[in-house]
């Protein structure tokens, strides 16, 4: 390793124990107790009660009348979060966090993971009280999913990690909310107020990420910026991008369900871009000062991203076929 490259890595160390001092402040500001934060079984027909076998008819019943594209939508969704270890296994390995039960970054991400673990316990949960989907197909991919792993390239840089954090869970946050107004409108009241609750999840994480990105920007902002336009220039990579089904190739499902979830409009090429702007807009990007020269075209490059990016996206146009997917149990 160089010289640079080493000073470098020795800043971001000194930057996240400089946060680290936080930490406690941060885990009351953004994160709930497990007492207080809602739980899967809130959601789902209570096994105790006279009305549960009616309780689960119903669910049947409102399922019928969303399409596969929806039901391929919500599976991936499921898989999606269910892949938890994979990230939490990444992020446990961030320079500056460590399995030490006294470091507090550790203890952030074990109280963060802890929170997102509900999403794919509740999800799969309802999906296989649906009775539209094929719950074996659907382990199998999760269990893929997790063995398959993959790289976001953010290495152990904790700069480029929260880059990511920042932007997948808004992406997810988009993700839910859209499906919760595709349920409501057909009159899938739980699963509406369901995927509503995980969205304002995300939203929250979304927001203690993003303020810890703000926090990197007033301690070492030209090196937070140039990791900023790293992470953008190769693009985020999506956590399901490795979607397979049995007897599938590693990937060979997500550009199915990613066109899936255009056509639905729960997640498009618009909504990365609009990720961008937002990001931009709450870093204030355009605003920090005292760069140095590679920094500011780093800032440059990333202002000047999203007007490219919607030329491109404008001219795409979203593939009408309808794929059979091994997840699917038809409608009867």
């Amino acid at each position: 390793m160089s010289d640079k490259s080493t000073t470098i890595k020795n800043i971001r160390f000194e930057v996240m124990q400089t946060l680290e001092k936080q930490i406690d402040q941060f885990m009351v500001k953004f994160l709930i107790k497990p007492e207080n934060i809602w739980q899967p079984s809130d959601f789902l027909p209570n096994s105790q009660k006279d009305s549960f076998i009616e309780e689960i008819k119903e669910i049947q019943e409102l399922s019928k009348d969303l399409d596969d594209d929806f039901w391929a939508v919500l599976v991936g969704d499921t898989i999606t979060e269910e892949a938890l270890p994979t990230y939490e296994s990444w992020l446990i390995n961030i320079d500056g966090i460590s399995q030490s039960p006294d470091n507090g970054w550790a203890k952030w991400i074990r109280a963060w993971t802890s929170e997102e673990k509900n999403h794919g316990n509740v999800l799969n949960r309802y999906l296989y009280l649906s009775g539209r989907v094929n719950m074996r197909e659907v382990d199998i991919s999760t269990q893929h999913l997790i063995a398959d792993g993959f790289d976001l390239g953010t290495a152990r840089d904790p700069y480029k990690n929260f880059v990511y954090t920042s932007f997948q869970e808004l992406a997810t946050y988009i993700s839910h909310l859209n499906v919760s107004k595709l349920a409501k409108k057909n009159g899938h009241k739980a699963l509406a107020k369901m995927t509503q609750t995980i969205a304002g999840d995300e939203m929250r994480h979304h927001i203690a990420y993003t303020h810890f990105v703000k926090e990197i920007f007033k301690l070492d902002p030209s090196e937070m910026m140039i990791a900023y336009r790293d992470m953008l220039k190769y693009k985020i990579v999506m956590p399901a991008m490795h979607l397979r089904e049995s007897q599938g190739k590693q990937g060979d499902l997500f550009d199915k369900f990613a066109t899936a979830a255009q056509r639905l409009g729960v997640y498009t090429n618009f909504d990365y871009i609009e990720i961008i702007k937002k990001l931009n807009t709450i870093w204030e990007v355009d605003k920090i000062r005292g760069l140095t020269d590679e920094a500011q075209k780093a800032r440059d490059y990333l202002l000047r991203m999203p007007k490219i990016m919607l030329r491109i996206a404008e001219r795409i146009e979203i593939p009408s076929t309808k794929y059979n997917f091994k997840w699917m149990i038809p409608a009867v």
